[in-house]
């Protein structure tokens, strides 16, 4: 009843007054005898005044979230970098290689699994060799054919040498011969002839010796070219890395350049960051840099400058900054020393996010929070 009477008296107000709610109601007092009743504009000022209460406790309990969270961002925000440094996001980079078959055969074996560590010259893959096996006995007899007939041939030049010789010394008579008058210039005639004769047939074998002799260096450069390519089907790592994924099994058959296994150089780990031209103009190829992973900010990376672009290219979409981008920027690698990734190279893993902290002051000091700090082996 006092609820319908509240509202019936709200609706006499007019439309631009909103009716008091059942809990509203609920929340005023009892009613009082006929002449102590409040008017209705004392209920409807007390109602009022309740929102406008609720209003500002909920305004201060926010504000003083806010204040909390601005304190405790402050405590916890590092201090901000000493003169002489920069830093910049980036992501962990390592180059991909893809160990691939030099000639098409069929895939023997496949010796790793994705996730395995290899060292470089580790034969990771075989591929079928049995028609190169063949070819190799085939050019080997060859070979052994080739250097027959260069003993044959040789054995011929000695042949027309002594023929040569021969023929020399029955011209030296003849010769003699004829100024006694014993002979005719006939005969002198025919032995200079047969001389003649001896000295090209001699050419002739000298030039049979040599083509022997050259088919027996085609001979033996195809015995090479088939261990080479006996060599080449033994699929070896070309760096120490990890196995990222199998992407032939044994049994299929693979075009020339088909790819076997994809893996990891962790010779070769960096971090691509952007720094804008005021700072990249500062920074020299051997700096020093630190790098800070998302995932353990508990650890510093030692690192060095190993490339700073020559040229200036828009900020890429992907790049993340906790500032406002540049426009223009600079790619710089920080990478990390072979040594020290040989000791941790289980801990690698491409894509971690992070902060690259590097060094434009060579006379500057690291800031103590910045000193190396890196995980137990």
């Amino acid at each position: 009843m006092r609820l319908q009477m509240v509202a019936e008296r709200a609706d006499t107000r007019g439309p631009s007054r909103r009716a008091p709610t059942l809990r509203e109601v609920r929340e005023l007092p009892p009613p009082l005898p006929t002449e102590e009743r409040p008017t209705e504009a004392s209920v409807l000022e007390r109602i009022r005044r309740k929102r406008v209460a609720r209003r500002w406790v909920t305004v201060v309990l926010l504000a003083s979230a806010i204040g909390v969270g601005v304190y405790i961002w402050q405590r916890l925000a590092p201090p901000p970098l000493p003169v002489g440094f920069a830093m910049s996001n980036g992501r962990l980079e390592a180059i991909h290689i893809d160990v691939a078959t030099k000639l098409a055969g069929r895939v023997e074996a496949v010796l790793v699994w994705e996730g395995d560590f290899v060292e470089a010259g580790q034969v990771i893959a075989r591929m079928d060799t049995s028609v190169l096996r063949a070819q190799l006995r085939e050019a080997q007899a060859d070979l052994a054919r080739a250097r027959t007939a260069v003993a044959t041939a040789n054995a011929v030049v000695v042949q027309r040498a002594s023929e040569l010789a021969l023929a020399e010394s029955v011209l030296k008579r003849s010769e003699q011969l004829v100024q006694s008058g014993f002979i005719s210039a006939q005969k002198l005639d025919t032995d200079r002839s047969q001389l003649q004769v001896a000295k090209a047939t001699l050419t002739a074998s000298q030039s049979q010796a040599a083509e022997v002799r050259t088919a027996v260096n085609a001979a033996q450069a195809t015995v090479e070219r088939i261990r080479a390519d006996l060599d080449d089907s033994m699929l070896r790592a070309p760096t120490a890395g990890r196995v990222q994924y199998r992407l032939a099994e044994p049994g299929e058959v693979l075009a020339a350049g088909g790819k076997v296994v994809s893996m990891l150089n962790l010779a070769e780990v960096y971090m691509t960051v952007f720094l804008p031209e005021a700072t990249a103009g500062k920074l020299t190829i051997g700096a020093e840099a630190r790098l800070v992973f998302d995932a353990a900010p508990q650890y510093v990376v030692p690192a060095h400058v190993t490339f700073v672009a020559a040229e200036a290219q828009f900020t890429p979409k992907t790049v993340e900054t906790s500032t406002e981008r540049q426009k223009l920027v600079f790619r710089v690698k920080a990478q990390i020393d072979p040594q020290l990734l040989r000791k941790y190279w289980t801990r690698v893993k491409a894509g971690m996010p992070g902060v690259a902290y590097v060094r434009l002051d060579p006379a500057a000091r690291w800031p103590e929070r910045l000193a190396i700090r890196l995980p137990p082996q």
